[in-house]
């Protein structure tokens, strides 16, 4: 089973790409679509959009678990990330790929057992669970990883092992 974790973003948008056995997790891909900040939304969304269609077509994921956005103190920053997070359910509906939604409490919960673990923590326990050399960085890829683990706990498998 494939699972496609996203932490979405503008500016930046983390994935991560895991395989799913009988006995383990592995990492099979992670990094970040980078958007120009100087374009206008519209752009930017665009650019994720496509470069995330690349990244499920390449996998061919049974499953995509995407950072539920959990609103900021300053509306102008989670209004653009909500747009980011529409282009992304789109993304997976037109695939027909099913879409579990996680709050930031609950990837960091089911990954360091405490809701308010900080960002080396998630790395480090992301690292430890896919059996990395190294931290996964940058920090959006990192909690992209980490919603794909905790995806993955929470989907049976009825479409089989791949």
């Amino acid at each position: 089973m494939i699972i496609v974790g996203i932490d979405p973003g503008t500016a930046t948008t983390g994935f991560g790409v895991i395989k799913k056995t009988n006995k383990e997790l592995i990492c099979m891909d992670y990094g970040v679509i980078k958007t120009n900040a100087g374009q206008d939304s519209e752009k930017r969304l665009r650019k994720i959009y496509l470069d995330l269609r690349k990244i499920l077509k390449k996998n061919n994921p049974d499953c995509l678990g995407v950072e539920n956005i959990y609103f900021f103190k300053n509306l102008k920053t989670g209004l653009p990330v909500s747009e980011a997070k529409g282009v992304i359910m789109l993304a997976a509906a037109q695939k027909k790929i099913p879409l579990k939604q996680l709050t930031p409490l609950e990837v960091k919960m089911g990954l360091c057992g405490y809701g308010k673990a900080s960002k080396k923590q998630v790395q480090r326990m992301v690292k430890e669970i896919l059996n990395l050399k190294d931290l996964p960085k940058p920090n959006d890829a990192a909690d992209a990883l980490a919603v794909a683990i905790c995806s993955s706990r929470l989907i049976g498998l009825d479409r089989g092992n791949r």
